[in-house]
């Protein structure tokens, strides 16, 4: 007897139609995962596309350069504590306070980098891949437009954010990628170190870490720099 396949029981039927809908959804599934890991990649240097702090070139070798910034002002903060956490904590209050947590409830444009650098001095015998102390105060801060003047900019509501008129000052930068880890920027402040002491330039102060990228983006392309004043 001949048996329709319209009369088979449901445990009988043909396998196809399930494959076919599992196989798209795990299509669906890789679409989704490649769309959100395109957008990551590019909403990283897109985002921080912003006003940055302006600058000449005086000289370059490989990834280190000599510049002359123009005179800025910084809204600044001090932090005491390890080193990322205490730049997550003074991101947080001066972004709080160019997103209004000020006396006319003003908003501010954000610009970038933010820049994180050592309150402690350290002597130069110190070897540069020395922890910080938990107890170590760090300067967090980055620069307002240029289109405020000191006068202009609203006073903050949190004490501890201060703002600062910085005048041109010339300065030693490398700049590199990847995550900035304590050890990676212990070894570009020495690198940067060296190339100052074959130039014979005079360095002052404690080194600048210069982060420009919201903390999402690709290491690959990440935009990092330590920064020293020079002296004339």
């Amino acid at each position: 007897m001949t048996v329709s396949t319209n009369e088979l029981p449901p445990s009988e039927e043909s396998p196809a139609p399930a494959r076919k809908k599992r196989h798209m959804i795990v299509w669906i599934f890789v679409g989704l995962v490649a769309g959100a890991a395109i957008v990551a990649v590019a909403a990283g240097p897109i985002m921080s596309r912003v006003e940055q702090p302006r600058y000449d070139v005086i000289e370059r070798a490989g990834a280190i350069e000599i510049r002359t910034y123009a005179p800025v002002i910084s809204a600044a903060t001090s932090v005491h504590g390890e080193r990322k956490a205490a730049i997550q904590e003074g991101f947080r209050r001066i972004a709080a306070y160019i997103f209004g947590a000020n006396k006319p409830r003003a908003k501010i444009a954000m610009t970038s980098p933010v820049t994180q650098e050592s309150n402690q001095k350290i002597a130069m015998t110190a070897p540069v891949t020395q922890q910080a102390s938990t107890n170590q105060g760090w300067t967090v801060s980055f620069i307002m437009p240029a289109e405020w003047t000191l006068q202009m900019l609203p006073e903050p509501d949190d004490a501890r954010v201060k703002l600062v008129a910085i005048p041109m000052r010339k300065m030693l930068a490398i700049t590199f990628s990847g995550t900035a880890t304590d050890a990676l920027i212990a070894a570009k402040t020495r690198e940067l170190r060296d190339f100052a002491n074959r130039r014979g330039l005079a360095i002052t102060g404690e080194p600048m870490c210069a982060f420009y990228n919201p903390p999402w983006t690709v290491p690959l392309l990440r935009r990092n720099e330590v920064l020293f004043t020079l002296n004339d």
